[in-house]
């Protein structure tokens, strides 16, 4: 019985999975992201969170134990400057996996593991804070006259392709001035009628 075994083996002796590990999570805080197979990724996470953790605490102890995992001085360096502003006001769950489908060679699944990094997130966010204001122009952009009381109206199907493209400061103030005029224009319209 495997009781108080935490771990996979993955039919390799502990000095080889140790090795792997080790490497792999090395390569992790390097690169952000990594593909393996699921089990591997599974495994990995549990590492990493562990590393992340000592960082976040910052004292000298915990340096010298993260040095024992990763096999690089600069990845600890800089992962123990950064650890505060990325996951600060995170309690766990520093990395993400996502399936990737199955490796044409031998059909193993396939995992992305990458971190849980703040300006992903805030990218996400900015992108919809930009997507809501774009989806008024499109429909101001449609005549008054060409509408009914009885049809609605439908955004453009582009508005959703623009929607995943980041806009440029000009481009945003070229839409709101062209919202502006075709407010004006659509007050001046209800005046005259």
């Amino acid at each position: 019985m495997r009781h108080r075994k935490a771990g996979v083996k993955l039919g390799r002796t502990g000095s080889h999975r140790n090795a792997m590990f080790r490497n792999m999570v090395t390569s992790l805080l390097r690169h952000e992201r990594i593909r393996t197979t699921d089990t591997k990724a599974k495994e990995v996470r549990r590492w990493a969170d562990h590393v992340v953790t000592l960082a976040k605490r910052g004292d000298l102890h915990a340096r010298r134990q993260a040095l024992s995992i990763v096999n690089d001085k600069a990845v600890v360096h800089r992962l123990f400057e950064r650890a505060q502003e990325l996951f600060g006001n995170r309690a766990g769950g520093y990395t993400r996996l996502i399936k990737m489908g199955r490796r044409p060679g031998d059909a193993a699944p396939m995992t992305m593991i990458e971190l849980v990094l703040p300006e992903k997130e805030d990218k996400k966010k900015k992108k919809k804070e930009k997507a809501a204001p774009k989806e008024a122009p499109a429909a101001d952009k449609v005549p008054a006259s060409a509408t009914t009381d009885s049809e609605p109206v439908a955004p453009d199907a582009d508005s959703s392709v623009e929607e995943e493209t980041e806009v440029s400061v000009e481009e945003q103030k070229a839409v709101e001035e062209a919202t502006d005029e075709a407010v004006e224009a659509e007050k001046e319209s209800d005046k005259n009628a």
